[in-house]
């Protein structure tokens, strides 16, 4: 009877266990969901959440900080039409840019391509539109009902090659971003912002000098035209202004700039500076420090920055005993400003010398005006007062007396208005620079970090912060240049070496299979 009933206990215990197949089935469903689920959301962050990265070695694609601060501005949509034929040497160069403005406006920016030679009924109702009659490869930016054309030829410089040669067209320099970012600049502001360039004090002249015309073809340049060039690309329109021949200063001038006056103002024009800027007005001063403009000094000196008579200069070991004088001053940008906020500890040189500035805070506050250093000379600079002196031991001495003091060349002046950046109040705005001749174009030759400082304060000056940072930067192609002793290495090297290297190891592998 035991035996029996072991049996039939381990019978039912062996007895297969009920299959839950909705339970099973309900559990499958919800995993294949979820990975659903989990996949549609990697997709969804990945299209919407990823980042782009240019690893070329110019970064050619790579958008400038200017640009993209104006893009996040830009309140209203965009839309960019391109008409480029296929055969357009940097047809693919202007796509690949419009897809990084595309990322970085978020949204605002929609870009239409298309083929004249292939879709000839969009192109035609396209040029209807926008009443375009050029033959040229281009694209149109629309803004609000406002457009803009931007020709390839305003994008790119094209060296021709040598025909002879058989060498066909190039492209010298990619100038897509500044061409872009300027017509885009310009529809969003619509009408230009008029800075009143000071004449008649022997400044250098803002416009080409005139010539006859048997000679006009050869008229020299502005000697400030890279400058002028690049922040009328800004939406910035420069008028001449002379004092002299006006009764007040035009209503549509903002801001006024004052570039290396060699003489000094007259106590008319003084008057006229003075009512400027009590009506909430604009100055960007750049003095010449060898110049005597005592009025205009004077002024400045009213408002709490004094412009020191003496030289900034520095000392350089070229050898064991060698020492060179230095009166070009090397600066670094300070932070604190929003204009210097973008270039912060960025070095600069400021060519032909420049004084030193005392910025007296106490006398400023008594005033409610507010005073912030923008460009200090490096360590090693002293400010000499006998700087006319040829005698090197004094110089030495003065320099080991002064060692460690940091000297401010550059200075932001802002009566009334706001200290907090955030709030928008207007106040009279002026930048004091003691060199004018860092901005021109013999001087341009360190980068563009003086075209940054000298944008940077007019956009401030203009209350167009988000257009203060840096611009972009026109790649150029890479060249190389070789001596005669090079080009002669380079011959017996393609002739003997890369012949004999695979003579030799030949020679090698048959005397090994022989032995």
């Amino acid at each position: 009877m035991e035996v029996v009933k072991v049996a039939k206990e381990t019978s039912s215990t062996a007895r297969p266990k009920k299959i839950r197949r909705v339970r099973i089935g309900l559990n499958v469903l919800l995993q294949i969901g979820l990975i659903l689920f989990l996949a549609v959301m990697v997709n969804y962050l990945g299209f919407e959440h990823y980042r782009r990265w240019d690893l070329s070695r110019d970064k050619k694609y790579a958008l400038s900080d200017k640009t993209k601060r104006f893009l996040e501005s830009v309140k209203g949509k965009m839309r960019v039409t391109v008409f480029f034929s296929g055969n357009n040497p940097i047809g693919q160069d202007v796509q690949s840019l419009l897809t990084e403005y595309q990322y970085a406006a978020k949204g605002k920016l929609d870009v239409e391509n298309i083929d004249p030679e292939r879709n000839l009924s969009r192109a035609k109702e396209v040029f209807d539109k926008y009443k375009v009659v050029s033959d040229e490869s281009l694209l149109i930016v629309d803004y609000e009902g406002r457009n803009k054309t931007v020709k390839a030829s305003e994008m790119a410089e094209i060296d021709p090659g040598n025909q002879m040669l058989g060498e066909g067209p190039k492209i010298a320099a990619f100038k897509g971003e500044q061409a872009i970012t300027s017509a885009m600049i310009d529809l969003v502001e619509g009408k230009k912002n008029v800075v009143g360039y000071l004449l008649g004090h022997k400044e250098p002249p803002i416009a080409e000098t005139a010539a006859p015309p048997p000679m006009a073809a050869q008229a020299p340049a502005s000697p400030i035209s890279v400058l002028k060039t690049f922040i009328e690309n800004e939406n910035i329109k420069f008028q001449e202004l002379n004092l002299f021949d006006l009764g007040s200063i035009p209503a549509d001038v903002k801001t006024i700039m004052i570039v290396g006056p060699q003489y000094d103002l007259s106590d008319r024009e003084m008057k006229m500076l003075r009512d400027f800027w009590n009506k909430q007005g604009r100055i960007l001063l750049l003095l010449d420090p060898a110049a005597k403009t005592p009025k205009l000094t004077g002024f400045v000196n009213e408002l709490g920055v004094r412009v020191n008579d003496d030289r900034l200069m520095g000392m350089m070991r070229t050898g064991i005993e060698e020492v060179a004088l230095l009166r070009d001053v090397q600066a670094r940008f300070v932070g604190d400003s929003p204009i210097t906020k973008r270039i912060a500890d960025v070095r600069g040189l400021f060519a032909g010398g420049a004084s030193s500035l005392t910025l007296e805070q106490d006398r400023a506050q008594a005033g409610n005006i507010r005073l912030q250093p923008l460009a200090q000379a490096e360590k090693g600079y002293w400010a000499e007062r006998d700087y006319n002196s040829d005698d090197q031991a004094k110089f030495q001495a003065d320099a080991a007396a002064n060692k460690g003091t940091i000297h401010t060349i550059a200075a932001a002046i802002e009566k009334g208005g706001s200290g907090d950046e955030r709030v928008q109040v207007n106040s009279a705005r002026m930048v004091v620079i003691s060199n004018a001749t860092f901005v021109q174009d013999n001087a341009l030759t360190q980068g563009q970090q003086a075209l940054d400082f000298v944008s940077g304060c007019l956009n401030w000056l203009l209350n167009r912060e988000q257009l203060i940072g840096i611009a972009p930067k026109v790649p150029k192609t890479l060249t190389f240049t070789l001596d005669e002793t090079a080009l002669r290495n380079l011959r017996w090297l393609i002739l003997v070496l890369m012949p004999v290297i695979p003579a030799v190891i030949g020679s090698a592998v048959w005397w090994r299979r022989r032995a």
